[in-house]
Protein backbone atom coordinates (compact mmCIF):
# COMPACT_ATOMS: atom_id res chain seq x y z
CA UNK A 1 0.00 0.00 0.00
CA UNK A 2 0.61 3.58 0.14
CA UNK A 3 2.51 4.06 -3.07
CA UNK A 4 4.08 7.16 -4.46
CA UNK A 5 5.76 6.13 -8.09
CA UNK A 6 8.91 7.41 -9.17
CA UNK A 7 9.31 6.46 -12.99
CA UNK A 8 12.53 6.78 -12.62
CA UNK A 9 13.09 3.06 -11.11
CA UNK A 10 11.42 0.13 -12.21
CA UNK A 11 8.36 -0.31 -10.50
CA UNK A 12 9.08 -3.80 -8.77
CA UNK A 13 11.78 -1.51 -6.60
CA UNK A 14 9.16 1.28 -5.82
CA UNK A 15 8.34 -0.52 -2.43
CA UNK A 16 11.61 1.06 -0.68
CA UNK A 17 10.24 4.88 -1.72
CA UNK A 18 6.48 3.76 -1.11
CA UNK A 19 6.73 3.26 2.44
CA UNK A 20 8.92 6.35 3.21
CA UNK A 21 6.46 8.29 1.58
CA UNK A 22 3.20 7.09 3.06
CA UNK A 23 2.58 8.91 5.88
CA UNK A 24 4.64 11.81 4.79
CA UNK A 25 2.17 12.86 2.23
CA UNK A 26 -0.28 13.33 5.24
CA UNK A 27 2.43 15.01 7.50
CA UNK A 28 3.26 17.22 4.30
CA UNK A 29 0.15 18.08 4.35
CA UNK A 30 -0.75 19.26 7.62
CA UNK A 31 1.89 21.08 8.07
CA UNK A 32 2.01 23.11 5.22
CA UNK A 33 -1.73 24.31 5.84
CA UNK A 34 -0.67 25.16 9.29
CA UNK A 35 2.79 26.80 8.33
CA UNK A 36 5.34 24.63 9.72
CA UNK A 37 8.44 22.88 8.48
CA UNK A 38 7.77 18.86 7.70
CA UNK A 39 10.79 17.78 10.47
CA UNK A 40 9.92 14.09 10.75
CA UNK A 41 8.46 10.95 9.67
CA UNK A 42 6.53 10.96 12.88
CA UNK A 43 3.12 13.07 13.42
CA UNK A 44 1.69 14.06 16.36
CA UNK A 45 -1.61 15.93 15.83
CA UNK A 46 -2.01 18.98 17.98
CA UNK A 47 -3.68 18.56 21.16
CA UNK A 48 -3.41 14.70 21.18
CA UNK A 49 -4.14 12.79 24.24
CA UNK A 50 -4.86 9.03 24.40
CA UNK A 51 -8.66 8.27 25.61
CA UNK A 52 -7.33 5.96 27.10
CA UNK A 53 -4.61 4.77 30.06
CA UNK A 54 -1.97 2.06 29.17
CA UNK A 55 -3.84 0.02 31.65
CA UNK A 56 -6.94 0.54 29.89
CA UNK A 57 -5.51 0.12 26.84
CA UNK A 58 -4.09 -3.29 26.95
CA UNK A 59 -7.39 -4.40 28.21
CA UNK A 60 -8.88 -2.82 25.45
CA UNK A 61 -7.22 -4.78 23.28
CA UNK A 62 -8.00 -8.03 24.25
CA UNK A 63 -11.57 -7.36 24.18
CA UNK A 64 -11.30 -5.47 20.99
CA UNK A 65 -9.76 -8.88 19.16
CA UNK A 66 -12.33 -11.23 20.87
CA UNK A 67 -15.37 -9.20 19.85
CA UNK A 68 -13.91 -8.77 15.81
CA UNK A 69 -12.74 -12.40 15.88
CA UNK A 70 -16.35 -13.38 16.97
CA UNK A 71 -18.10 -10.95 13.87
CA UNK A 72 -15.88 -11.98 11.34
CA UNK A 73 -16.05 -15.52 12.16
CA UNK A 74 -19.96 -16.06 12.41
CA UNK A 75 -20.16 -13.33 9.31
CA UNK A 76 -17.82 -15.18 7.02
CA UNK A 77 -18.36 -18.95 8.15
CA UNK A 78 -14.94 -19.37 9.18
CA UNK A 79 -12.84 -21.90 11.75
CA UNK A 80 -9.90 -21.38 14.29
CA UNK A 81 -6.99 -22.96 13.14
CA UNK A 82 -2.98 -23.01 14.33
CA UNK A 83 -0.80 -21.48 11.29
CA UNK A 84 3.07 -21.20 11.21
CA UNK A 85 5.48 -18.90 12.24
CA UNK A 86 8.11 -19.61 9.35
CA UNK A 87 8.07 -21.99 6.09
CA UNK A 88 10.38 -23.68 4.34
CA UNK A 89 11.42 -21.95 1.13
CA UNK A 90 11.21 -24.37 -0.89
CA UNK A 91 7.87 -25.18 -0.85
CA UNK A 92 6.63 -21.47 -2.59
CA UNK A 93 4.21 -21.13 0.12
CA UNK A 94 6.15 -17.83 1.38
CA UNK A 95 4.17 -14.23 -0.13
CA UNK A 96 6.78 -11.87 -1.96
CA UNK A 97 4.14 -9.19 -1.24
CA UNK A 98 5.52 -6.26 -3.47
CA UNK A 99 8.15 -8.66 -4.94
CA UNK A 100 11.21 -6.76 -3.26
CA UNK A 101 10.74 -7.00 0.34
CA UNK A 102 13.57 -9.51 1.82
CA UNK A 103 12.12 -12.39 4.36
CA UNK A 104 14.23 -13.38 7.80
CA UNK A 105 15.72 -16.51 6.74
CA UNK A 106 17.34 -18.90 9.27
CA UNK A 107 19.59 -22.33 9.60
CA UNK A 108 17.89 -25.25 10.92
CA UNK A 109 20.45 -27.31 12.83
CA UNK A 110 18.89 -30.47 12.79
CA UNK A 111 17.86 -30.44 9.89
CA UNK A 112 20.48 -28.82 7.89
CA UNK A 113 18.17 -27.11 6.47
CA UNK A 114 16.39 -23.31 6.22
CA UNK A 115 13.57 -21.87 7.97
CA UNK A 116 11.63 -18.51 6.45
CA UNK A 117 9.82 -16.36 8.07
CA UNK A 118 6.47 -15.87 6.76
CA UNK A 119 5.62 -12.26 4.66
CA UNK A 120 2.06 -13.50 5.46
CA UNK A 121 0.14 -16.99 4.69
CA UNK A 122 -1.81 -16.34 1.57
CA UNK A 123 -0.77 -19.32 0.16
CA UNK A 124 -0.67 -21.73 2.86
CA UNK A 125 -3.77 -21.32 4.03
CA UNK A 126 -4.82 -22.53 0.63
CA UNK A 127 -2.82 -25.32 1.10
CA UNK A 128 -4.52 -26.24 4.28
CA UNK A 129 -8.06 -25.85 3.18
CA UNK A 130 -7.69 -28.87 1.42
CA UNK A 131 -5.47 -30.53 3.74
CA UNK A 132 -7.47 -29.86 6.06
CA UNK A 133 -10.99 -30.90 4.33
CA UNK A 134 -12.87 -27.42 4.31
CA UNK A 135 -16.34 -28.03 2.22
CA UNK A 136 -17.16 -24.89 0.03
CA UNK A 137 -18.63 -22.03 1.86
CA UNK A 138 -16.40 -22.73 4.88
CA UNK A 139 -12.98 -21.31 5.73
CA UNK A 140 -10.90 -20.78 8.14
CA UNK A 141 -8.47 -17.83 9.81
CA UNK A 142 -5.76 -17.54 12.00
CA UNK A 143 -3.49 -15.37 13.88
CA UNK A 144 -0.94 -14.49 11.37
CA UNK A 145 2.55 -13.12 13.03
CA UNK A 146 5.55 -11.84 10.72
CA UNK A 147 8.99 -9.89 10.49
CA UNK A 148 8.75 -7.56 7.88
CA UNK A 149 12.48 -6.06 8.29
CA UNK A 150 12.56 -3.89 5.15
CA UNK A 151 9.57 -1.79 6.14
CA UNK A 152 10.03 2.02 6.75
CA UNK A 153 8.64 2.45 10.00
CA UNK A 154 6.31 5.37 10.97
CA UNK A 155 3.04 5.87 12.42
CA UNK A 156 1.02 3.47 10.49
CA UNK A 157 4.04 1.16 9.66
CA UNK A 158 6.09 -1.79 12.17
CA UNK A 159 8.64 -4.34 11.13
CA UNK A 160 6.51 -6.61 12.97
CA UNK A 161 2.86 -7.29 11.34
CA UNK A 162 -0.08 -8.30 13.37
CA UNK A 163 -3.17 -9.58 11.48
CA UNK A 164 -5.99 -11.68 11.10
CA UNK A 165 -5.54 -14.15 7.63
CA UNK A 166 -8.37 -15.84 6.47
CA UNK A 167 -9.62 -18.03 3.52
CA UNK A 168 -12.72 -19.38 2.42
CA UNK A 169 -13.33 -22.16 0.00
CA UNK A 170 -15.98 -21.26 -3.19
CA UNK A 171 -17.60 -22.12 -6.26
CA UNK A 172 -16.23 -21.42 -9.90
CA UNK A 173 -19.44 -19.04 -10.45
CA UNK A 174 -18.20 -17.59 -7.27
CA UNK A 175 -15.24 -15.86 -8.91
CA UNK A 176 -16.77 -12.41 -9.38
CA UNK A 177 -16.47 -8.74 -8.35
CA UNK A 178 -20.03 -8.95 -7.16
CA UNK A 179 -19.19 -11.99 -4.81
CA UNK A 180 -16.21 -9.71 -3.57
CA UNK A 181 -17.96 -6.42 -3.07
CA UNK A 182 -20.53 -8.72 -0.70
CA UNK A 183 -17.46 -10.36 1.02
CA UNK A 184 -16.00 -6.61 1.19
CA UNK A 185 -19.53 -5.29 2.68
CA UNK A 186 -19.78 -8.18 5.13
CA UNK A 187 -16.04 -7.11 6.67
CA UNK A 188 -16.80 -3.77 6.87
CA UNK A 189 -19.74 -4.69 8.52
CA UNK A 190 -17.87 -6.60 11.33
CA UNK A 191 -15.72 -4.22 12.20
CA UNK A 192 -18.61 -1.38 12.97
CA UNK A 193 -20.48 -3.32 14.84
CA UNK A 194 -17.20 -3.83 16.93
CA UNK A 195 -16.77 -0.26 17.09
CA UNK A 196 -20.57 0.04 18.45
CA UNK A 197 -19.31 -2.59 20.92
CA UNK A 198 -15.95 -1.00 21.80
CA UNK A 199 -17.59 2.97 21.91
CA UNK A 200 -20.24 1.54 24.46
CA UNK A 201 -17.78 -0.05 27.00
CA UNK A 202 -15.54 2.96 26.55
CA UNK A 203 -17.36 6.00 25.79
CA UNK A 204 -14.40 8.50 25.31
CA UNK A 205 -13.83 6.56 22.16
CA UNK A 206 -15.27 9.21 19.44
CA UNK A 207 -13.92 8.19 16.11
CA UNK A 208 -16.57 5.61 14.50
CA UNK A 209 -16.02 4.43 10.93
CA UNK A 210 -18.32 4.87 7.89
CA UNK A 211 -20.63 1.56 7.25
CA UNK A 212 -20.91 2.69 3.23
CA UNK A 213 -18.65 1.33 1.49
CA UNK A 214 -17.61 2.97 -2.15
CA UNK A 215 -16.20 0.60 -4.57
CA UNK A 216 -13.80 2.26 -7.19
CA UNK A 217 -11.08 1.03 -9.27
CA UNK A 218 -7.34 1.82 -9.89
CA UNK A 219 -8.25 2.81 -13.24
CA UNK A 220 -11.16 4.89 -12.30
CA UNK A 221 -8.78 6.57 -9.55
CA UNK A 222 -6.33 7.49 -12.53
CA UNK A 223 -8.71 8.62 -14.52
CA UNK A 224 -10.54 11.33 -12.09
CA UNK A 225 -6.34 12.46 -10.51
CA UNK A 226 -3.99 12.07 -13.80
CA UNK A 227 -1.80 14.41 -11.82
CA UNK A 228 -1.59 12.67 -8.47
CA UNK A 229 0.29 9.99 -7.36
CA UNK A 230 -1.41 6.73 -6.05
CA UNK A 231 -1.31 7.82 -2.18
CA UNK A 232 -2.07 10.92 -3.69
CA UNK A 233 -5.24 9.42 -4.90
CA UNK A 234 -6.53 7.22 -2.34
CA UNK A 235 -6.66 10.27 0.25
CA UNK A 236 -8.48 12.50 -2.30
CA UNK A 237 -10.77 9.81 -2.74
CA UNK A 238 -11.27 8.52 0.87
CA UNK A 239 -11.34 12.63 2.18
CA UNK A 240 -14.69 12.20 0.27
CA UNK A 241 -15.84 8.64 0.30
CA UNK A 242 -14.69 7.67 4.35
CA UNK A 243 -15.18 3.88 3.77
CA UNK A 244 -14.61 2.49 0.47
CA UNK A 245 -12.39 -0.61 -1.49
CA UNK A 246 -10.31 -0.08 -3.73
CA UNK A 247 -10.11 -2.88 -6.43
CA UNK A 248 -7.97 -4.23 -9.08
CA UNK A 249 -4.87 -3.75 -8.30
CA UNK A 250 -1.37 -5.19 -8.99
CA UNK A 251 -1.81 -5.34 -13.13
CA UNK A 252 -0.47 -2.22 -15.19
CA UNK A 253 -2.90 0.70 -15.60
CA UNK A 254 -3.50 2.77 -18.89
CA UNK A 255 -0.72 4.98 -17.70
CA UNK A 256 1.68 2.16 -18.25
CA UNK A 257 2.58 1.83 -14.52
CA UNK A 258 0.56 -0.26 -11.31
CA UNK A 259 -1.26 1.30 -8.43
CA UNK A 260 0.64 -0.70 -6.46
CA UNK A 261 2.60 -4.04 -6.35
CA UNK A 262 0.97 -7.40 -5.65
CA UNK A 263 2.40 -10.41 -5.91
CA UNK A 264 1.69 -12.44 -9.13
CA UNK A 265 0.68 -16.12 -7.01
CA UNK A 266 -1.99 -15.17 -5.10
CA UNK A 267 -4.56 -12.50 -5.75
CA UNK A 268 -6.04 -12.47 -9.19
CA UNK A 269 -5.50 -8.69 -10.18
CA UNK A 270 -8.78 -8.30 -11.56
CA UNK A 271 -10.73 -9.30 -8.48
CA UNK A 272 -8.65 -8.21 -5.57
CA UNK A 273 -9.07 -5.05 -3.67
CA UNK A 274 -8.19 -2.57 -0.31
CA UNK A 275 -10.29 -1.68 2.65
CA UNK A 276 -9.47 1.71 3.44
CA UNK A 277 -11.16 4.20 5.88
CA UNK A 278 -10.87 8.27 6.33
CA UNK A 279 -8.87 8.66 9.40
CA UNK A 280 -9.70 11.61 10.84
CA UNK A 281 -7.33 11.94 13.75
CA UNK A 282 -4.81 11.50 11.48
CA UNK A 283 -6.46 12.95 8.21
CA UNK A 284 -5.44 10.50 5.85
CA UNK A 285 -6.51 7.29 4.45
CA UNK A 286 -5.79 3.80 6.88
CA UNK A 287 -5.64 0.83 4.96
CA UNK A 288 -6.93 -2.04 7.22
CA UNK A 289 -7.65 -5.42 4.99
CA UNK A 290 -6.01 -6.24 1.55
CA UNK A 291 -7.94 -8.75 0.38
CA UNK A 292 -8.73 -10.97 -3.03
CA UNK A 293 -10.33 -13.78 -5.05
CA UNK A 294 -7.32 -15.88 -5.57
CA UNK A 295 -5.76 -16.88 -8.67
CA UNK A 296 -7.02 -19.72 -10.71
CA UNK A 297 -4.33 -21.94 -13.17
CA UNK A 298 -5.27 -19.69 -16.06
CA UNK A 299 -4.98 -16.47 -13.64
CA UNK A 300 -2.32 -17.55 -11.86
CA UNK A 301 -0.38 -18.46 -15.33
CA UNK A 302 -0.79 -14.69 -17.01
CA UNK A 303 0.33 -12.87 -14.17
CA UNK A 304 3.62 -15.32 -13.77
CA UNK A 305 4.20 -14.13 -17.29
CA UNK A 306 3.62 -10.46 -16.97
CA UNK A 307 5.69 -10.86 -14.10
CA UNK A 308 8.43 -12.19 -15.35
CA UNK A 309 8.37 -15.47 -12.63
CA UNK A 310 7.41 -18.22 -14.75
CA UNK A 311 10.09 -20.35 -13.30
CA UNK A 312 7.46 -20.06 -9.94
CA UNK A 313 5.46 -22.73 -11.77
CA UNK A 314 7.57 -25.54 -10.99
CA UNK A 315 7.05 -25.23 -7.35
CA UNK A 316 4.81 -27.40 -5.04
CA UNK A 317 2.51 -24.97 -4.26
CA UNK A 318 2.23 -23.56 -7.91
CA UNK A 319 1.83 -27.43 -9.32
CA UNK A 320 -0.71 -28.21 -6.91
CA UNK A 321 -2.46 -25.25 -8.29
CA UNK A 322 -1.67 -25.50 -12.36
CA UNK A 323 -2.80 -29.00 -11.93
CA UNK A 324 -6.37 -28.14 -10.52
CA UNK A 325 -5.83 -30.01 -6.73
CA UNK A 326 -6.04 -26.56 -5.07
CA UNK A 327 -9.40 -25.13 -3.84
CA UNK A 328 -10.91 -22.12 -5.15
CA UNK A 329 -10.82 -19.35 -2.87
CA UNK A 330 -10.94 -15.86 -1.32
CA UNK A 331 -9.21 -14.38 1.29
CA UNK A 332 -7.03 -11.84 3.09
CA UNK A 333 -5.57 -10.60 5.65
CA UNK A 334 -7.16 -7.71 8.24
CA UNK A 335 -4.69 -6.04 9.88
CA UNK A 336 -5.06 -5.94 14.25
CA UNK A 337 -2.66 -3.29 14.81
CA UNK A 338 -4.20 -1.16 12.47
CA UNK A 339 -7.80 -1.93 13.57
CA UNK A 340 -7.31 -1.75 17.61
CA UNK A 341 -5.18 1.93 16.60
CA UNK A 342 -8.47 2.91 14.68
CA UNK A 343 -10.65 1.81 17.14
CA UNK A 344 -9.55 3.10 20.21
CA UNK A 345 -8.24 6.62 18.25
CA UNK A 346 -4.84 5.95 18.42
CA UNK A 347 -1.98 8.26 16.14
CA UNK A 348 0.51 5.71 16.02
CA UNK A 349 0.56 1.86 15.88
CA UNK A 350 3.25 1.48 18.60
CA UNK A 351 0.39 2.63 21.31
CA UNK A 352 -1.36 -0.84 20.62
CA UNK A 353 1.63 -3.56 19.73
CA UNK A 354 5.01 -3.84 20.93
CA UNK A 355 7.74 -3.66 18.45
CA UNK A 356 11.36 -2.14 18.01
CA UNK A 357 11.22 1.48 16.66
CA UNK A 358 13.85 4.34 16.33
CA UNK A 359 15.10 6.81 18.75
CA UNK A 360 14.19 9.40 16.78
CA UNK A 361 10.24 8.44 16.72
CA UNK A 362 10.77 7.56 20.44
CA UNK A 363 11.71 10.05 21.50
CA UNK A 364 9.75 12.43 19.27
CA UNK A 365 6.55 10.34 20.79
CA UNK A 366 7.89 10.76 24.45
CA UNK A 367 7.93 14.80 23.74
CA UNK A 368 4.30 14.47 23.08
CA UNK A 369 3.49 12.27 26.11
CA UNK A 370 3.30 8.94 23.98
CA UNK A 371 4.32 5.91 25.11
CA UNK A 372 5.30 3.52 22.76
CA UNK A 373 4.97 -0.15 23.62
Amino acid sequence: MFPCYNTSIPWQRRRERVLAASLFYCFETLTKKRGNPVMSRTYIPAGYKSALSLYDTQAAIGQLKRIFEDQLSVALNLKRVSAPLFVDPGTGLNDDLNGVERPVSFDIADTSGHGQVVHSLAKWKRMALKTYGFPVGEGLYTDMNAIRRDEVMDNLHSIYVDQWDWEKVIRREDRTLTYLKDTVETIVSAICLTSDAMRARYPQLSFKPCRTVSFVTTQELEDMYPDLTSKERENAYLRDHHTACILQIGGALRSGKPHDGRAPDYDDWSLNGDIMIWYAPMECALELSSMGIRVNAESLRSQLEISGHEERASLPFHRALLDGELPLTVGGGIGQSRLCMALLAKVHVGEVQCSVWPEDMVKACADAGIALL
